[in-house]
């Protein structure tokens, strides 16, 4: 792909602007570092372009503190770029009430669910989710049930999804897979992670 040009242009009746303009579903998975690094650059890209941002952490603790969420709901709240909304499903979503004891099973279908309504409802233009393919590995959400709800989703909104063992069904819908191999890190010397680097 040379200066962004595709090789091929395929015999599907769009004009180039349609298919420039093609919703995607983005997965970045792969037992190397770097797939919600990734995601997080996607999304100041988004931000950028005015779109609003719905960044959705399944599995991640709330103690982590992840440096991409601080810089992300400034840049959400300065009201130069687009909207960001940030939800951890370690802390409790937001939508849930915080009495609610749910096993991380429960809480990830009901991320799944809240993902579900914003699609319906056209809420963001990008979705980030964040260790999604964690839950659709472990059999807690649906693989096919969300293939179908993305192949089904209104509008130009974008989805990214990141994690290890992403299934590969969503791999084979996906529009654009990216595996992050690891070839050489600081771990393998006994080093642990790193303010900065890992968070």
């Amino acid at each position: 792909m040379p200066q962004g040009k595709p090789e091929t242009v395929p015999d599907d009746g769009l004009t180039t602007r349609q298919r420039r303009n093609r919703p995607l579903v983005l997965v970045h998975t792969g037992p190397g570092k770097g797939k919600s690094t990734a995601a997080f650059g996607l999304a100041l890209r988004a931000w950028t372009q005015g779109w609003p941002v719905g960044v959705f952490q399944f599995v991640k603790s709330a103690k982590w503190r992840v440096g991409e969420e601080k810089a992300l709901r400034t840049l959400g709240a300065s009201g130069e770029g687009g909207t960001v909304a940030w939800h951890k499903m370690g802390e409790g979503w937001s939508w849930v009430q915080r009495d609610s004891q749910l096993s991380n099973e429960e809480a990830a279908r009901e991320g799944w669910e809240q993902v579900k309504r914003d699609l319906a409802a056209e809420t963001h233009r990008l979705y980030v989710l964040d260790e999604f393919a964690y839950p659709l590995h472990w059999g807690w959400v649906d693989t096919a049930e969300v293939v179908e709800v993305l192949r089904q989703r209104p509008g130009t909104q974008h989805v990214v999804i990141t994690g290890r063992n992403a299934p590969q069904e969503l791999l084979d819908f996906a529009d654009l897979v990216t595996e992050m191999t690891k070839v050489k890190h600081p771990m393998d010397a006994g080093q642990k992670g790193q303010r900065g680097i890992e968070w």
